[in-house]
């Protein structure tokens, strides 16, 4: 039971033996039961076994599997009723028996379900009633007899408004019931989604519920339950129903100068690459989402056909649902021969299919454009500033950010989210829940603490920068007060704190145009480089996990250094990446680093210093796939690592991520897994790496002459388009 703490009473002589006798009968049971299992014996002696098995212990997953074929080898060539009802009534008596012995057992509630769901025999729903009600009395928040009380309600096209009322019953009889709380979420889920009658409008519903919670909460502040209703509450007033396009690269109105040999463009005043002529076009939403594609996005060019487009999801998982989805636009140089410049339109929504993991569509027709220019552009110094080595800056200097690339930071996306109307009665019931919980404010309970700081973030959330009351502004330093005591105060949950601490240092740091000029670095102030890439630097903000990736789309150069990450999940997104910079962080395997692998213009890479290699086990690497897959080819791996005496087992994990990269620099010191071994592994992985941890892996020789071959290329395309 909850909150019962379990006690043993000491043992004796005659227990131990009854628990001996006990456990030699188990065996006995389960001998028998494999046996019968085995030879697919099933008669009325064989079943009985695994009958008595289950009596004594409920939670053998494979006697209740032996009893469904069992069962339905019983049924063969049965086709009187009323044998049948009395094959299906003891199966149901078999489950009973077993969960007098455990009610909270999974094999024995699932039985019960298969054995309904056959449809061999009516449904006696006075007796399920009655037993979910004898359940739940002796324990009213045992969440599987809940779980089966939605199947019965289900079963038995129970309307979820009688449902409600039950949930309400019990909620009145004990506010700690967490099974009912949740419950009466679901429910209302579902009629909210349906739009049921009575159900149109959240407004009215949210707001009793409102109340119905803040009885419960102010009764017994320190019971969990109400809290996660709340802040299911919270979600449903703040959270749009449906998907919306946040942010997009590049942004509305945008002018892109493209290099003439078709390897570069120039965005506000900054270069950035390409490769052979493919220009991205980044779409990110407020939520994941399905079917983006030639069909429900048009890209009007003149350089390809929109249906010859392919929109990828830019995510290391294996489904089609991302947040952030990506294309390339195919650019030729013939296509600039009547003009200099092209207008790219790109229309979202006009047709039904982009939809969110709830089920919810596209519900509007978006637009943005942007110009391509074709301008002549000197490439020489880019190559250079990438190919040579780059010395990451730790100088913490404050920054004069008037003096930044303002007109950079104008051309940022102004994310429909932010724009949006919010509604007046969700800003009313956060302002009034903001005030009732300052009431309540109690230093010593962390669920106070921790839903006004939710509430806090929320407010600001839906509240547009330029619509901020400027005597109020945002709520960013309270809210970060309230996460350093909750980690003082709940130091078990303090990972969860910190990540959330983690989002609000995000936000704040690109809230507007200038929280960004705050953080914003010339590549000459950030690296050694004296090239023009725009870069960030958010180092030493103790950032566990990253967030507001949409925001800094156009990021070329980035300084994470100094942090407490574990994982860069997120920055998949930043698809213009050159220089990456996180060393001294807590990243401990390079599973963690999967998202690198959607970087295709990621040139220089900083790991060192981080935990790579100093943990045994690493779980996490299970996540992707092994070289012995049919999916990866190990046969050419094993076979060219054989004669460097290198272990491929020990390191698949760094090839499957290494080789998918065209890094030119890489610096993994003072890893664990940093020997001299798998210094040779990574030449091989990476052919176009030049520096490994610092120093150069070619020599001065092959240096010259790339650079000549460099130059002398880059000469003879120019050359080629004068002519």
């Amino acid at each position: 039971m909850h909150n019962r703490p379990r006690i043993s009473p000491a043992a004796t002589a005659e227990d131990a033996a009854a628990s001996a006798a006990k456990a030699a009968k188990l065996r006995d049971l389960q001998s028998q039961l494999l046996h019968n299992h085995q030879n697919k014996l099933y008669t009325k002696e064989a079943v009985t076994v695994s009958a008595k098995l289950l009596e004594v212990n409920p939670e053998v997953y494979t006697a209740w599997n032996y009893r469904k074929l069992a069962f339905k080898h019983s049924l063969e060539g049965v086709g009187d009723a009323e044998i049948v009802k009395s094959l299906v009534n003891e199966e149901l008596k078999i489950v009973e028996v077993a969960l007098r012995q455990n009610p909270k057992s999974y094999g024995a509630w699932h039985h019960r379900k298969w054995v309904l769901n056959q449809g061999l025999t009516e449904v006696d729903f006075k007796h399920e009633y009655d037993l979910l009600n004898q359940l739940l009395k002796k324990d009213p928040r045992n969440f599987h007899g809940w779980n089966y009380r939605r199947f019965v309600t289900k079963l038995k096209n129970v309307p979820e408004v009688e449902e409600l009322k039950f949930t309400r019953a019990m909620i009145d009889i004990n506010f700690s019931n967490y099974s009912a709380w949740h419950n009466r979420s679901a429910l209302f889920s579902q009629l909210l989604k349906q739009k049921a009658e009575g159900f149109e409008s959240k407004e009215n519903i949210l707001t009793e519920e409102y109340k119905l919670v803040c009885n419960a909460l102010f009764t017994d502040p320190n019971d969990q339950s109400g809290w996660f209703y709340h802040l299911w509450l919270l979600d449903q007033t703040v959270t749009p129903e449906d998907p919306l396009l946040i942010s997009s690269w590049p942004s509305q109105g945008s002018d892109c100068f493209l290099s003439t040999d078709l390897s570069s463009f120039e965005f506000s005043n900054c270069n950035y690459s390409l490769h052979m002529g493919a220009f991205p076009i980044v779409l990110y939403f407020n939520q994941a989402v399905t079917g983006v594609s030639s069909s429900t996005v048009t890209v009007n060019s003149m350089f390809l056909k929109n249906e010859n487009l392919i929109w990828s999801p830019l995510t290391t998982a294996k489904s089609r649902e991302a947040r952030c989805w990506l294309t390339y636009l195919k650019i030729s140089d013939a296509k600039f021969s009547d003009s200099n410049s092209a207008t790219v339109e790109v229309s979202i929504g006009h047709l039904r299919g982009i939809i969110s993991s709830s089920g919810s569509h596209y519900p509007h027709t978006s637009q943005f454009k942007f110009t391509i220019t074709m301008k002549s552009i000197d490439r020489g110094q880019s190559e250079e500033s990438v190919e040579k080595l780059i010395m990451w800056k730790d100088d913490q200097k404050e920054f004069d950010y008037g003096t930044a690339n303002e007109m950079l930071l104008n051309k940022l996306s102004i994310t429909e989210e932010r724009e949006r109307k919010v509604p007046k009665w969700n800003l009313e019931t956060l302002s009034n829940e903001i005030e009732l919980f300052k009431e309540l404010s109690d230093e010593n309970c962390k669920f106070v603490n921790l839903t006004l700081a939710r509430l806090l973030t929320a407010q600001d959330a839906m509240t547009s920068p330029k619509n901020l009351p400027k005597q109020k502004g945002n709520h960013f330093v309270e809210v970060l007060k309230l996460l350093d005591e909750l980690i003082k105060l709940d130091p078990s949950h303090a990972g969860y704190y910190e990540d959330e601490r983690s989002l609000v240092m995000m936000n704040q740091a690109t809230f507007d145009e200038q929280s960004i000029m705050k953080y914003y670095v010339r590549s000459s102030e950030l690296t050694s480089t004296s090239h023009r890439l725009a870069g960030m630097r958010l180092s030493r903000l103790s950032l566990t996990r990253i967030g507001f990736v949409e925001r800094l789309l156009w990021i070329q150069m980035l300084d994470l250094s100094h942090n407490e990450l574990r994982s860069i999940a997120g920055l998949e997104a930043l698809q213009h990446l050159v220089c990456l910079n996180l060393s001294n962080n807590k990243i401990s395997s390079f599973t963690s680093l999967e998202p690198l692998k959607l970087m295709k213009y990621l040139k220089v890479l900083n790991i060192s210093s981080n935990e790579i290699g100093s943990h045994p086990i690493d779980t996490s690497k299970y996540f992707c796939s092994s070289p012995l897959s049919h999916t990866y080819e190990a046969e050419n791996i094993t076979k060219a690592f054989k004669k460097g005496n290198i272990n491929v087992g020990d390191y698949w994990e760094a090839i499957l991520l290494f080789q998918e990269m065209n890094l030119i620099q890489l610096d993994i010191s003072e890893n664990k897994v940093a020997d001299e071994a798998f210094g040779d592994l990574l030449l091989e992985v990476l052919p176009t790496l030049k520096w490994l941890d610092g120093k150069c892996e070619v020599s001065w020789v092959e240096c010259e002459m790339f650079w000549i071959v460099r130059r002398v290329a880059s000469c003879n395309g120019n050359l080629q388009k004068i002519r």
